[in-house]
């Protein structure tokens, strides 16, 4: 399993960005992917994820109204669409894949993620 991430860069607070990444070597459809960032000296947090069981978007309060996961119908890749980006949004971002089909308390835990892209850096800045 590859994950690709592509997008981010650099933006004014107050813009948009969107990332998008597309797994490889999976089964169209058959896993769980999460989205997480990290900013210098921070810990790994949980962004959102897309629940395909239910076929909704489950979003950390931090970015809640500002971000929003969806997926491709037909195709392996999910975007992470990014609005009213603040100063402290920089980050790099992740996306991972669970092979598992994890409950909802269990989206935000890194930990069961088994597949993790390359990450891609967001700065906003002026």
């Amino acid at each position: 399993v590859q994950l690709q991430a592509s997008g981010g860069g650099l933006v004014q607070p107050g813009g948009s960005l969107r990332i998008s990444c597309t797994a490889s070597g999976v089964t169209f459809g058959s896993y769980q992917m999460g989205w997480f960032r990290q900013a210098p000296g921070k810990e790994r947090e949980f962004v959102g994820a897309f629940r395909r069981n239910v076929n909704s978007q489950y979003v950390a309060g931090s970015v809640r109204g500002r971000f929003t996961i969806s997926k491709d119908s037909g195709r392996n890749i999910e975007y992470l669409q990014m609005n009213s980006l603040k100063p402290e949004d920089t980050a790099v971002y992740y996306c991972a894949l669970t092979k598992s089909r994890p409950i909802l308390s269990s989206l935000p835990n890194p930990g069961i993620y088994e597949f993790w892209g390359q990450g891609t850096q967001v700065t906003v800045s002026s």
